[in-house]
């Protein structure tokens, strides 16, 4: 049977004039092409920019390297820019094995505390707070962005430390006396300590975590949510089947982002950490420095040979860390790998 008068024609006819509009629009545009080129452009300008960085810092670090050897600086913990001499053999007194240690046992203190606080308020955030409260407590956490780290490290110098003094001294007159854990734990704790760098860090990457990680809840499949509560699920039992797996390679990612930024923090921590240049200290609770704060401390003091060129030695070392650390939380949050 023939189709009814005006179906097949209009079909007909439909097609013929959407098919030229639809090539058209498949066609590269001029203003598609400027936007990709001008993408691109930034994307190399990043990267330059980078690169540049790591070879200005070479450039200035080089004759410390070179009269000292390059590998003599991550493997001592000898900082004693007093006993340079410049035209002789001399062991290396730039040693900076113990601010990678201080920079890395900060971070990780501030890493333990920060993931499991940043998490629970993301999940309180998206899963469980009511919501006409949903958007002032996360303007609350997000604000903890907004304050300056001289602001943070004035908080702990005043009101942080004499807070947990009380807690440091009960900690080190018991775990500090077990043997072999103890060593971590030993007194005297006079305020300003690894501990003290890594609570304020924890306050400060906090924020970065907790955004990354209320976006990668409210990505979680509400079908797969409801699924859960509708066989019966409590609200905690929808979190840890539903929402917690899927998003386990994204807290991971989260967390790299925060640790990438503790790396980096300055001010605050020069302010809480002691700055102690000398040696490794075992304890948490004792003075320390880091990569950042050694800079941060000496370079308008540096007036020993290679003293200067040393401190760009550390900051050479300190943007390769940051970079790696940068590097594998985007290949986490991309490949959606859980660690």
């Amino acid at each position: 049977m023939p189709p009814p008068a005006g179906v097949g024609g209009g079909i007909a006819a439909s097609s013929v004039r959407v098919a030229p509009t639809l090539l058209k629009r498949g066609r590269p545009r001029i203003a598609d092409r400027i936007f990709g080129t001008g993408v691109s452009i930034t994307g190399g300008i990043v990267l330059v920019v980078i690169a540049a960085m790591i070879v200005f810092l070479v450039l200035e670090g080089l004759p410390a390297m070179q009269h000292y050897g390059f590998f003599s600086f991550i493997t001592g913990s000898r900082w004693t820019p007093s006993t340079a001499f410049p035209n002789v053999s001399h062991p290396n007194p730039y040693g900076i094995l113990q601010f990678i240690y201080g920079t890395m046992l900060t971070s990780i203190i501030g890493m333990i505390i920060a993931v499991p606080l940043a998490v629970g308020a993301a999940l309180v955030i998206t899963e469980v707070a009511p919501p006409r409260i949903k958007g002032p407590l996360s303007g609350l956490v997000d604000l903890l962005a907004a304050v300056p780290s001289v602001v943070y490290g004035f908080w702990g110098i005043f009101a942080l430390i004499p807070a947990i003094k009380p807690v440091v001294d009960f900690l080190t007159t018991t775990l500090g006396t077990v043997p072999v854990i103890g060593v971590a734990f030993q007194g005297p704790f006079f305020g300003v300590s690894y501990f003290s760098a890594g609570l304020v860090l924890a306050i400060m990457v906090l924020p970065i975590i907790a955004a990354v990680c209320r976006e990668v809840f409210r990505s979680t499949p509400r079908n797969e949510k409801e699924a859960a509560l509708a066989l019966g699920a409590t609200r905690w039992e929808m979190i840890r089947i539903a929402v917690l797996p899927r998003a386990r390679s994204g807290i991971v990612g989260a967390s790299l982002l925060g640790l990438g930024r503790a790396l980096g923090e300055t001010i605050a921590v020069t302010m809480v950490i002691g700055n102690a240049v000398l040696h490794i200290n075992g304890s948490i609770f004792s003075q320390g420095a880091t990569m950042s704060s050694v800079i941060a401390n000496e370079f308008t003091e540096a007036t020993e040979p290679f003293h200067l060129s040393a401190l760009f030695v550390v900051g050479f070392w300190l943007l390769i860390v940051a970079l790696i650390v940068n590097v594998i939380a985007r290949l986490v949050v991309r490949r959606g790998v859980a660690l």
